[in-house]
């Protein structure tokens, strides 16, 4: 019997999709041929014609599944995404005042705050005051979160409450509403552990082996907790962040290093994260023109220059790789040339908006683009509207493929779903609706999409073959050929982590 936490030491009567596919026996010949592939610590040991070899010791059957490399999420708020999956959301909402009458009928927690998600402001038509939420809401402190997280809007009694300045509109905006967040995901650490041991078994359930944490906090604390919990249902690289650098340079933390005090290889120090300008939908990413319902509004930059230099520079002398939030085009530029004066190693996270001449730099550089699709989809419509007067390149993702960059998939979550499978039929669809594709000449290609949703990213992706990690997968279709509501729903049959099982359908 094959249980979740079983050592598999035979996947029997599979198909091999992937990068490395076409070195198999039959390859060009039979796409559909079956084989077994044989475990041995932790890895792949041997590939061969199902029945050829013989079938010893734990066999997983994969009845003709498809087998994958495991799947990365490559950035991800985890503790925000487990909570916020548990949360009220106002998502279909469409103006103020129907979000306002939504987030009325969130529960009161037991802490006496009311909170809702999913907030998406950018378009409304009426103006949100923090009057009208207090008219629906009463004197119960109700905070509703913007999807970008960037933003929050809230009625009196909750800005009191934070000590906020009473304002007009009640909204409080990026290192604010970073703060209000924070302040919200301070729940008993047992509820919390909780709630992200069943996020991370629901991303198992989707061929996620791994993810990306960029909490909003000091993350070797929480990590270290759940892992003497029981907590292995992923791998986890975490991140830092710049009120905590010197802290893990005084530990001696180093990007790849094992999660110190705990008995595991799962989880990892990560990246600096240092997000450098704002969001699209809150309207603070810096960019070189005006937003279209302001002009004069260029966005902001969160951090100049100057100091995120100084941050990076630090950050690569400790051996700490480097996850730099650039939205904007202007936020672009200026990662770009901290990178290159620095020589620090790492990504730029999101790159929604780059100049034409900045996509080689990329490649050039070394840089990653870690980047969202699902966000391209869902902000469409913002696009069109705030940014239509922008000259750089919107949501590129062949641009920064046919540029050479190695581009890495993302969720963002709680902004778009922990579910590479979303990301993957974004960027090779450019749709999620009966809408036409959004920008279609943007599109990557499924084997791009596959390779950039594992651990190394497009241009270094794992490979189903002997020697390689046996972070793993079955799926029902081959992804390479799925169409797009298929390949968004693809149905995961088996997940497993160094040929341990995590997930079995």
């Amino acid at each position: 019997m094959t249980a979740r936490g079983t050592r598999v030491d035979v996947i029997a009567d599979a198909r091999i999709t992937g990068e490395g596919r076409e070195l198999l026996p039959f390859a060009g010949v039979d796409d559909d041929a079956l084989y077994d592939v044989i475990l041995a610590d932790g890895l792949i040991a041997d590939i061969a014609p199902a029945g050829a070899l013989p079938r010893r010791g734990s066999v997983l059957n994969a009845e003709g599944g498809w087998l994958i490399p495991g799947l990365w999420d490559h950035h991800v708020h985890m503790l925000q995404w487990a909570l916020g999956v548990e949360r009220f959301s106002v998502r279909e909402a469409q103006t103020a005042a129907d979000t306002a009458a939504l987030a009325a009928r969130a529960p009161v927690r037991s802490d006496g705050r009311r909170i809702a998600v999913d907030m998406r402001d950018a378009l409304w038509a009426d103006p949100a005051t923090v009057a009208l939420l207090d008219a629906a809401t009463g004197d119960v402190p109700t905070y509703i979160l913007n999807l970008d997280l960037h933003s929050a809007w809230l009625n009196s009694a909750a800005l009191r409450r934070e000590g906020f300045a009473p304002d007009a509109s009640g909204f409080v905006r990026e290192d604010d509403a970073f703060a209000v967040a924070r302040i919200l995901n301070d729940v008993p650490v047992a509820d919390a552990d909780a709630a992200v041991g069943r996020a991370a078994l629901a991303a198992a359930a989707r061929g996620v082996v791994g993810c990306v944490d960029l909490d909003m906090t000091w993350n070797e604390e929480p990590w270290q907790r759940r892992v003497a919990g029981g907590f292995d249902s992923l791998r986890v690289d975490f991140g830092i962040y710049p009120q905590h650098l010197e802290r893990a340079i005084g530990l001696g933390l180093q990007s790849g290093d094992p999660l110190r005090d705990a008995d595991t290889e799962l989880v990892r120090v990560g990246p600096l994260k240092v997000i450098t300008d704002g969001s699209l939908g809150t309207r603070t990413a810096a960019c070189s023109h005006g937003y279209g319902d302001d002009p004069h509004n260029h966005g902001m930059l969160t951090v100049s220059p100057e100091v995120l230099v100084e941050l990076m520079t630090a950050a690569t002398a400790a051996g700490i790789g480097c996850a730099i939030h650039a939205i904007g085009d202007l936020a672009n530029s200026h990662a770009l040339d901290a990178f290159a004066s620095t020589g620090a190693v790492g990504r730029i996270e999101h790159a929604q908006l780059v100049r034409h001449a900045d996509l080689a730099r990329f490649a050039r550089l070394g840089v990653g683009a870690s980047v969202q699709p699902e966000h391209a989809i869902d902000d469409r419509e913002l696009t069109e509207t705030l940014w239509a007067s922008q000259t750089a390149l919107a949501f590129p993702l062949r641009s920064l493929r046919d540029a050479g960059a190695n581009i890495l998939l993302g969720s963002d979550a709680p902004v778009a779903p922990l579910d590479p499978w979303v990301s993957m039929a974004a960027a090779v669809f450019r749709t999620h609706d009966d809408r036409p594709a959004w920008r279609p000449e943007e599109r990557l290609d499924a084997e791009t999409a596959l390779a950039a949703s594992t651990y190394g990213g497009s241009r270094h992706s794992a490979r189903i073959e002997p020697g390689a990690l046996a972070d793993l997968a079955i799926v029902a279709d081959d992804p390479l050929t799925a169409g797009e509501e298929r390949l968004r729903t693809m149905p995961v049959h088996a997940t497993m982590i160094g040929g341990r099982l995590t997930h079995v359908a």
